[in-house]
């Protein structure tokens, strides 16, 4: 079961459901004993894989590649660069990078020659229910009408 709240947007002076996300968020080893659960692969062997992630996509997208896994997603960097930019192409250079972001786009396969998407990390069954004890209150910064950015976590 997925949670929303009421929140009111002051720019369009309306109301919206808002995305909340409830207790704390799901650690490594309770992936891995799920991912365990439902596998021959052992807890042990599963968290060890889950714990070397992490460096295997950094080392894989620092030379340049995106990352795709099956039924999950594609792993990416981005960068900003600082300044308004410069008058030629020759003046590019790589001092003028500020930050660099790791992008995520979920899989997603077509239904059927049709132009819907199935997006993979999105159940088919959400049933989405009011959480009552949330605030009534727009998030300071992110969020919107479908919910994402920083969301307040209720417990």
């Amino acid at each position: 079961m997925a949670f929303f709240k009421r929140f009111f947007k002051k720019m369009s002076n309306k109301w919206y459901p808002q995305s909340v996300t409830v207790g704390k968020p799901v650690g490594t080893k309770e992936v891995a004993d799920r991912l365990a659960q439902i596998s021959t692969v052992s807890r042990s062997d599963v968290y060890a894989v889950l714990m070397d992630l992490a460096g295997v996509l950094a080392d894989y997208m620092a030379q340049g590649r995106s990352v795709k896994i099956d039924g999950l997603g594609t792993f990416y960097y981005t960068l900003t660069a600082a300044g308004q930019g410069v008058e030629t192409a020759d003046k590019v250079s790589a001092s003028q990078i500020t930050g660099v972001r790791v992008r995520f786009i979920p899989e997603a396969t077509r239904m059927g020659g049709s132009k819907s998407m199935n997006r993979t990390l999105i159940s088919d069954n959400i049933f989405w229910m009011e959480l009552n004890d949330a605030p009534e209150t727009a998030p300071e910064e992110g969020g919107g009408s479908s919910g994402g950015g920083d969301r307040p976590e209720i417990e």
